[in-house]
């Protein structure tokens, strides 16, 4: 009976050890404190990134490793802690024939390819007050609610949310893009589009800029009076709300744009 059980027990880990990938490694996290101004940048490739307001003054990033046929150990985790921040990237294996290799790097910079890695990197982020976020990732939802500080999201394959008290700018190419933002006195110009889904900004009512907004297949809503230059149409305006002095673009292709005034 005995050396039934163990050659049982043995048959059954050699069944085990035969299965197909279907990993997921433990949660993991970055925290610690930054001062107001300070910048958080998570840079991901295959996964949802989702920000959102800290409960206190410790910043902490936390992110879940999953893979169905590939190895989520082989996909790291990179910190950067340096003067302006921290930067967070999930960086995949080089790929053999890439021309450049996977690595993380702070700032607009970023460049990581997957081949057929299909680990997907999802992180969750706590921001305390006044600490700003740049979030980015390819194949995934972008989200950043409830934030007291200037946000910069974008991503590929997926929607993008954002509400905050600060700026913002938003991209993505299939999907919707919603922001809503608190201030309206920035420099230069601000830039929201996406190709295959709709676009709505809320600013405060105070607003003032030059705009540009086009869609293909869509419409153009505005609350704001709006100044017109050139020609208008129901797909493309350029104009004037308030006495501009700055300038705002909003694109798509097929989604309608809406401006809209905060209640």
């Amino acid at each position: 009976m005995h050396r039934t059980t163990v050659a049982t027990l043995i048959l059954a880990a050699v069944a085990l050890s035969a299965l197909p990938v279907a990993a997921q490694t433990p949660d993991l996290r970055w925290h610690g404190r930054l001062a107001a101004g300070k910048r958080i940048e998570v840079k991901g490739v295959n996964g949802d990134v989702r920000a959102v307001a800290a409960t206190g003054a410790e910043a902490e990033v936390i992110w879940a490793k999953h893979g169905r046929r590939s190895d989520p150990e082989d996909v790291k985790i990179e910190v950067i802690e340096h003067e302006g921040g921290v930067t967070i990237c999930a960086v995949y294996p080089t790929p053999r024939r890439a021309r450049r290799e996977n690595i993380c790097e702070v700032g607009n910079s970023w460049h990581s390819s997957t081949e057929d890695n299909d680990v997907t990197v999802d992180f969750e982020v706590r921001i305390p007050a006044g600490v700003e976020f740049a979030g980015r990732t390819v194949n995934g939802e972008m989200s950043a609610t409830g934030l007291r500080a200037n946000v910069k999201a974008s991503t590929v394959n997926g929607s993008v949310h954002v509400t905050t008290t600060g700026l913002a700018e938003a991209s993505t190419v299939n999907g919707s893009v919603y922001v809503e933002m608190g201030r309206a006195d920035w420099t230069d110009e601000l830039d929201f589009s996406t190709v295959n889904g709709g676009i709505t900004l809320i600013l405060p009512a105070s607003l003032s800029t030059e705009v540009r907004a086009s869609t293909v297949n869509g419409d153009l809503v505005t609350d704001y009076p709006l100044t017109v230059t050139g020609r208008f149409g129901p797909r493309k305006m350029r104009g004037t709300i308030g006495s501009g002095g700055r300038s705002l673009s909003l694109s798509t292709v097929n989604g309608e744009i809406k401006l809209r005034k905060a209640t």
